[in-house]
């Protein structure tokens, strides 16, 4: 069995204070380096006037991931290394978060630094809806209307998702599918068909967010 690859279902923000400092933690899918860091510039844009935008990222999973993490100007090792950490512990990949401080007077000292920074972690991971990262195919084609309905048991049967239905002289399907599923479905909407029907792939995406 394929190990689901989990990555975030959708950018997520948290806030929480710790002694009069506000932390504002931002996650979202990245599924290359060049897009981590676009997100990640986009949340110091955002929060251009915070004391520190503290950036890290896992991209990939299992053996093969790149990350990154930054101090973003606090005391080395106490912001991007511990967030890191807990983020690389979470078995998600694909995923940037951007730890944004407002810092409010009172110095947290080391250790609550790196407490706070994997705190903002911890929570905005409980608050993440969860999504497996699939390769998909769709595929398009036209059929009589006596098949219809059977096509669509057929495509519900192997966990497929219509993306379009148009109905003219016949009914014409676009369907998506997980990549996995796809040849089982294509071979017996062939038989269902008496060889009439060939499902052919119009289009493939080997990064597409299918929420848990």
């Amino acid at each position: 069995m394929t190990e689901k690859r989990l990555i975030p279902a959708s950018e997520t923000q948290i806030e929480f204070k710790v002694a009069n400092s506000r932390f504002i933690t931002t996650a979202a899918p990245a599924f290359t380096v060049d897009q981590a860091k676009e997100f990640i510039s986009q949340v110091k844009q955002r929060y251009s006037d915070a004391s520190h935008n503290v950036p890290v990222f896992i991209i990939g999973h299992g053996a093969s991931t790149t990350e990154h993490s930054s101090d973003a100007g606090e005391p080395g090792g106490t912001a991007g290394r511990p967030a890191l950490a807990v983020l690389r512990g979470s078995g998600l990949g694909d995923i940037a978060v951007v730890i944004t401080r407002y810092f409010g007077g009172t110095k947290l000292g080391t250790g609550g630094l790196v407490k706070a920074y994997s705190d903002s972690v911890r929570e905005v991971l409980a608050a993440l809806p969860k999504a497996q990262k699939v390769a998909t195919v769709t595929t398009s084609f036209t059929l009589p209307y006596p098949l219809f309905e059977q096509t669509k048991r057929l495509a519900d049967k192997h966990k497929g998702i219509v993306s379009r239905e148009e109905f003219g002289s016949e009914v014409t399907l676009s369907l998506q599918f997980a990549a996995a599923n796809f040849q089982d479905f294509a071979a017996q909407l062939n038989q269902l068909s008496n060889g009439k029907i060939s499902a052919e792939i119009v289009e493939e995406n080997l990064n597409t967010i299918m929420p848990l």
